[in-house]
């Protein structure tokens, strides 16, 4: 595979293929584990015994992916550079039964998925990603993913000449009344939605077992602005990261002594507590058996987790043009300042001051500017994949990310400098053995 652009304009034009290849966090793991095999990294499967030997590896458990290389000089017993990132979007998430029917429209009954931002989903062209479980001919379940970019649904806003309060009092919006969107105007003669979905998949309707789908804004990346000098996109929050990440990993030098690892989790947005989740033993477990596969023992394990550091990569919010009050005032963020280093009093980040410094040590090195965000007493903030990876492995971890606007919309802003520069610094990141401490 040729070796990725970090050029503003290459990188951004790679970003903009990667989440377009991205719908759903399967779709995600699909497109990074392609990437990753191009590369000439191999698949390792959980449940059987792994190489022993160096190489470049990565496994895959539904919308999560670990992938890692012990080629070179790199050796576990010196430690790991981890990058974690999540692959899930706040969306609109299909419900198991989803037929439903209302003033003489055809409906499909969705499940908000994390905080999202509501209103964005309103008039908007849709289409459902995701995967599908189907009982195959020898009554055995195989797992498919599925796509559908043809404008199927969508989720109609109400005339304002149905409720004059909205312009003066704001969009209020139950949210499970005025979330479900329509796909016919002819329930009478439209297939219910386990028919149309079996048709797609030409299996028979009776060997549809169930389904993990959701709903994708279908319009395509773009650049903006009069010089174009910002990117709107689809879920940014977090593929922006899981780009920047296997970029960093594909790109990372083999002479440093620390074992760089990338995890892109699942279901951050709703807590991480699953199996691909970060709350999960998914890092854990991968961690002790690349230790193991190099005949590391108990204690050099041990001494290993003491040695490494973990950047968890995740958006941060830009400083609002037209709500400046909402944010701290003594640490504004701009969009390509730089990446943006996350503090939090109450460890809702993971950012400790030696990490920090590390970190900002990096960016130095590599002439990268760099901003910080806090927000403001009167208004908690959000958290991220960081404080649960530090208190699950005791690991020193640093909440970094990208500056964007509109945060969980079903269409989200940054600028166009940036996401190379974070690429860039997560590439020194994983190809250095320089301690925190």
């Amino acid at each position: 595979m040729e070796r990725p652009d970090l050029s503003p304009r290459r990188h951004l034009e790679d970003l903009a293929a990667f989440v377009s290849a991205s719908p759903s966090p399967f779709h995600a793991v699909a497109e990074a584990s392609r990437r990753l095999t191009d590369a000439g990294f191999s698949c390792v499967d959980e449940s059987k015994s792994w190489p022993r030997s160096p190489g470049d590896f990565f496994l895959q458990r539904g919308g999560a992916l670990v992938a890692w290389s012990t080629a070179g000089a790199r050796n576990p017993s010196a430690g790991f550079r981890l990058i974690g990132a999540h692959t899930d979007s706040p969306n609109l998430r299909l419900r198991p039964r989803p037929d439903h029917e209302s003033a003489g429209m055809a409906q499909l009954g969705v499940e908000i998925y994390g905080g999202a931002l509501l209103n964005s989903w309103l008039d908007r062209d849709l289409g459902l990603s995701g995967r599908v479980s189907v009982r195959t001919s020898d009554d055995e379940v195989s797992t498919v993913l599925f796509r559908c970019d043809e404008p199927l649904l969508r989720v109609p806003q109400l005339a304002i000449h149905l409720d004059r309060s909205i312009a003066t009092d704001g969009l209020r919006l139950d949210p499970q009344r005025h979330l479900q969107p329509v796909w016919s105007s002819a329930p009478q003669t439209v297939p219910t939605f386990r028919a149309w979905l079996s048709d797609r998949l030409d299996v028979d309707v009776d060997a549809l077992v169930s389904w993990d789908l959701m709903t994708h804004d279908l319009t395509a990346p773009a650049l903006l602005g009069v010089d174009e000098s910002l990117f709107a996109s689809a879920r940014l929050d977090n593929l922006l990261s899981c780009h920047a990440g296997l970029t960093a990993l594909l790109n990372s030098s083999s002479e440093s002594s620390k074992v760089p690892v990338l995890c892109l989790f699942d279901h951050e947005e709703v807590g991480s507590q699953s199996s691909s989740g970060a709350a999960s033993q998914l890092l854990p477990a991968v961690l002790e058996r690349i230790a193991l596969a190099a005949d590391c023992t108990r204690d050099d394990w041990f001494a290993a987790l003491a040695a490494s550091l973990c950047i968890s990569a995740d958006g941060a919010h830009a400083t609002h043009p037209n709500w400046p009050e909402r944010h701290e005032p003594d640490h504004p963020v701009r969009l390509d300042g730089g990446p943006v280093l996350k503090w939090n009093a109450d460890a809702r980040y993971g950012t400790d001051s030696p990490g920090a410094a590390h970190v900002l040590s990096l960016a130095r090195a590599t002439n990268i500017p760099m901003q910080t965000f806090v927000s403001r007493n009167d208004m908690p903030c959000g958290s991220t994949i960081g404080p649960v990876t530090a208190a699950r492995l005791g690991i020193t971890t640093v909440d970094v990310g990208v500056a964007q606007l509109s945060m969980h919309s079903a269409r989200e802003l940054t600028g166009v400098i940036d996401p190379a520069r974070f690429a860039t610094l997560l590439e020194s990141f994983l190809s250095t053995s320089k301690s925190a401490n």
